[in-house]
């Protein structure tokens, strides 16, 4: 579904260039489960916002189910985002005005649904999340997991078939954060392609394999039975030479 070839991703920072990603070859299939791991400015969430077309690379190729989105404008790159993939983020990003119905319905909104099709479509994706008893519920209502469910929720109502999620558990409790796991779990186990970044090496373990990212570059790839948590650094192969 998702192939990545020789991608890089360059800055201009002060007139110097920063390389956020570099060189990276990979390929992660329809239904997946990944996690992304790494230290803090590795290159994890640019990597995601390319995936995702928030983002474009300085070079390299990126194919998205066969096509090529190097070669889409910025409408085709908004009808990619608005059907196949959804965003969670740490922060939730719910709007405050809105209660969590309107919330999830906004995306159809955008994208020109019709009203009767909205609700429907509202009253599956909360009962999904087990949050339909606080559909008219304000985020300031909400506890930090009920908000990431929402989240979750406005997310998966158009039906994308890749969910992104960048530190979803990130400000969570635990208990918390263990339902909205399960949450994605389940949607990964019905289909949905699965990327998530995370520090948390419990999160981590349940996905199928673990990218490990080290100053832009992927440095390894570990299967979920053989990841226990601990990451090797990353050495320049030429300076082992």
């Amino acid at each position: 579904m998702i192939q990545l070839e020789g991608i890089c991703r360059t800055f201009d920072v002060g007139g110097r260039p920063v390389y956020a990603l570099v060189d990276v070859d990979e390929q992660i299939e329809s239904g997946e489960h990944i996690a992304v791991m790494g230290p803090s400015g590795s290159g994890k969430s640019t990597l995601l916002n390319l995936i995702g077309c928030l983002d474009r690379p300085t070079s390299g190729s990126y194919r998205l189910g066969g096509r090529e989105v190097g070669d889409l404008d910025e409408l085709q790159l908004s009808e990619i985002r608005r059907d196949w993939i959804g965003f969670v983020f740490q922060a939730y990003h719910l709007v405050p005005r809105l209660d969590a119905a309107a919330n999830v319905e906004l995306p159809m909104i955008f994208a020109g649904i019709a009203r009767a099709e909205r609700r429907r479509r509202v009253a599956a994706a909360l009962e999904a999340v087990d949050m339909s008893d606080r559909a008219d519920h304000r985020p300031d209502q909400l506890s930090g997991g009920e908000r990431q469910r929402v989240a979750i929720a406005r997310a998966t109502v158009m039906g994308p078939q890749i969910l992104l999620a960048d530190e979803p558990t990130g400000n969570l409790d635990s208990e918390s954060g263990s339902q909205v796991l399960e949450l994605l779990d389940r949607m990964n186990d019905e289909g949905l392609t699965l990327i998530v970044v995370t520090h948390n090496p419990d999160v981590a373990r349940r996905a199928d394999r673990v990218m490990v990212m080290f100053d832009g570059r992927v440095t390894q790839h570990i299967s979920a039975d053989d990841f226990h948590g601990h990451l090797l650094p990353y050495r320049d192969p030429q300076e082992a030479q």
